[in-house]
């Protein structure tokens, strides 16, 4: 996996969700709280995900083939929109499930305060793993806000990461709210509520994933800043007139395929043409490092003349 794919955000998620599944689960077993129980499968839930997500960046190393001419970079998104999948049933569904049996056969918790350690030692693993995909998310974000990088961002795995543990810590947080009102008020519907309320937090934020793995699965184009760079260098050169139409698709997350109608300048030899396309590839390649396949037809300007008075 390329260092845009976020390994290191990846593992500290794995080596801390691992962790504190166990911890959730002994947690679980322990108090009673399925509060606790929704935070545990949520836990195997992000686990398992971060295999994927290391899953897809392995595959999508593999070399192109006659049937796949373009590489198999998709997989990454592919993965990624499967992780928006378990988040979904493995974790807002049980929970959503877990709350409502709860509501309806409210049970007492037993030794709450184990609940409560393991819950803020897991905000502070979780924390740990937030902090990591920030930091390695902010060279990749640039100017942009979160919310728009999380939008925009052709490299999945930082985007899943980062919603996974705003979520965790989110979670944890509504997690120590039912267990804590219900040690405070002595009434178990509190603990059912948090639980429904993690179950309802988790479902917002798959179906956030799986609408922008589905986006990038479908296949997007460049960012309308990045075709402006692209229009630009295809026009800089002194044999091109102008981009009659130009298309873009990202392959994979780091590779992005330019498809260009040229209008060149009328007269011009072909072998003043193969240069010029020559020149015009290597600019766009420099300026933009990920357009790595690029596919110009020359043509001749047909637009026709406006009338002047």
């Amino acid at each position: 996996m390329s260092a845009g794919g976020g390994t290191k955000a990846i593992l500290a998620a794995l080596g801390a969700n691992a962790g504190i599944a166990v911890a959730k689960f002994v947690g679980f077993l322990v108090t009673g709280s399925s509060s606790m129980l929704a935070e545990a499968v949520h836990s195997v839930a992000d686990t398992a995900n971060q295999g994927l997500l290391l899953l897809g960046g392995r595959t999508a190393k593999r070399r192109a083939t006659p049937e796949h001419p373009f590489g198999y970079g998709r997989d990454r998104y592919f993965y990624s929109f499967i992780v928006a999948l378990m988040l979904f049933s493995l974790g807002s569904v049980f929970a959503i499930y877990e709350g409502i049996h709860k509501l309806e056969e409210p049970e007492p918790l037993t030794s709450p305060i184990v609940a409560v350690i393991i819950l803020v030692v897991a905000v502070g693993l979780e924390g740990f793993s937030f902090r990591t995909a920030m930091a390695e998310s902010r060279p990749v974000k640039g100017s942009l806000s979160w919310w728009q990088f999380i939008r925009q961002a052709k490299v999945p795995e930082l985007p899943v990461v980062l919603l996974e543990d705003t979520g965790a810590l989110i979670g944890l947080v509504l997690a120590l709210g039912g267990v804590g009102l219900t040690v405070l008020t002595g009434d178990p519907v509190w603990d059912a509520v948090g639980t429904l309320c993690i179950g309802t937090l988790l479902g917002v934020i798959a179906i956030i994933l799986i609408i922008e793995m589905k986006s990038l699965l479908i296949g997007e184009g460049a960012a309308t800043p990045v075709l402006s760079r692209i229009v630009g260098e295809l026009e800089s050169g002194g044999a091109v007139e102008r981009v009659i139409h130009v298309k873009t698709l990202y392959l994979g997350p780091e590779e992005l395929m330019v498809a260009a109608k040229l209008a060149f300048t009328p007269g011009l030899p072909l072998e003043g043409v193969a240069t010029a396309i020559d020149e015009v590839e290597a600019r766009v390649r420099a300026a933009i490092p990920e357009a790595r396949v690029i596919y110009l037809e020359p043509d001749l300007d047909r637009t026709p003349l406006t009338s002047t008075s």
